[in-house]
């Protein structure tokens, strides 16, 4: 805990894009424990506690706080962590703040989901009431009826509702504060950032109607409505909150799967999706956002290049079924067959002549089978 910033977990590579996850109202970012590990895989997942919540310093926000007093602080966060422009995804209060950086930072955003959420949260006096009980009385009574509040009957959280039990009244107060005052309808034309809603069907706090009205409002923005999900959607039905972001968020694996049919093909790909199966999935996404959404796309190297560096690369290791393939995806990318067997001369030297001898053999064969 420190006294000036967030509380926070990063997970995934920090070379990754960065991805930040905004907490509902009296959770930790232990809302995000089943979808944070997943999405870890193609961002750099930074995740943050509300002030007085989890690991976070309750007097980093007081009494009359807004909810830009605690988008400053995630963009101090952000700042801290070197990340000039982020996505971002939150939940009830943390999508409210994920709302007001899109319409007042909309440089600082690549992209927005908003889950369970709304831009206003049906006026000010619930929440000032809310506040001055739970200023009074602390937080006990009203983590009572968090169940009922944030899941569908039967479902539960213990870690949550502990969290809630356990955050400071104070700052809880004064992120209540928060909510009475925020209401950006009258705004939300102007947000320009790729955005994503996402509604829980049985949500009583932001129910699908004030989903789809910041999708009817904000251009271009998409809408999924989440069967069996009330208000803490990512933990109740967090394959599907998953699903519903990876898609959103999946730039990289987009761009990846153009740059792969791009240099092998589309017969190749189309067989590789086809043989595809439950077990597999994961990596060829993997596949899709890394290899050919990350590294093929950087302009640091021509593909040319990148194509005899993975000759090289596969013949070290005696890949020649591989080989077989990026033979022709480096005819794709322009190499000459003599440019081709230059590369392949200098494996001899550096990676033994037995291994060049099977990559000769095996590119011959490709070539000889593309003068057919």
């Amino acid at each position: 805990m420190t006294d000036t910033l967030l509380d926070h977990r990063a997970e995934g590579p920090a070379s990754a894009p960065p991805l930040l996850l905004g907490p509902s109202l009296g959770t930790s970012y232990a809302l995000w424990d089943k979808v944070a590990p997943e999405l870890s895989a193609a961002h750099r997942v930074v995740r943050w506690d509300l002030p007085g919540h989890g690991g976070s310093a309750p007097g980093l926000i007081g009494p009359g706080a807004t909810v830009g007093d605690l988008a400053d602080l995630v963009l101090a966060l952000a700042d801290s962590l070197g990340l000039e422009r982020f996505a971002y995804a939150g939940v009830s209060l943390g999508g409210a703040v994920g709302l007001h950086l899109a319409v007042h930072r909309p440089e600082r955003l690549s992209s927005l989901a908003v889950i369970c959420s709304s831009a206003h949260f049906n006026g000010a006096g619930p929440w000032r009431e809310r506040a001055a009980r739970v200023r009074d009385e602390g937080l006990a009574g009203l983590a009572e009826g968090a169940d009922a509040r944030w899941f569908t009957p039967g479902f539960t959280v213990p870690r949550l509702v502990r969290d809630h039990r356990e955050a400071d009244p104070e700052a809880y107060a004064a992120c209540c504060d928060a909510l009475a005052a925020f209401d950006l309808r009258e705004r939300l034309a102007e947000i320009s950032v790729p955005t994503l809603l996402v509604a829980g069907r049985e949500d009583p706090a932001t129910p699908p109607g004030h989903l789809r009205e910041i999708a009817d409002a904000v251009p271009d923005a998409a809408l999924v409505e989440i069967p069996g999900a009330s208000h803490l959607a990512p933990a109740e039905r967090p394959e599907a909150v998953l699903a519903a972001l990876r898609t959103h968020f999946g730039g990289a694996a987009r761009r990846g799967m153009e740059v792969r049919r791009e240099v092998l093909g589309d017969a190749h790909v189309d067989r590789a999706q086809a043989r595809q199966t439950p077990f597999t999935a994961r990596f060829q996404d993997f596949i899709s956002r890394y290899a050919w959404g990350e590294i093929w796309t950087d302009p640091a190297l021509t593909r040319r290049e990148r194509s005899m560096i993975t000759l090289t690369a596969l013949v070290a290791h005696g890949h020649y079924d591989e080989l077989a393939l990026h033979v022709r995806a480096a005819r794709r990318n322009g190499l000459t067959p003599e440019e081709i067997g230059a590369v392949l001369l200098q494996t001899a030297v550096y990676c033994g002549v037995p291994a060049a001898n099977s990559a000769f053999a095996t590119a011959q064969r490709v070539l000889a089978e593309e003068d057919e």
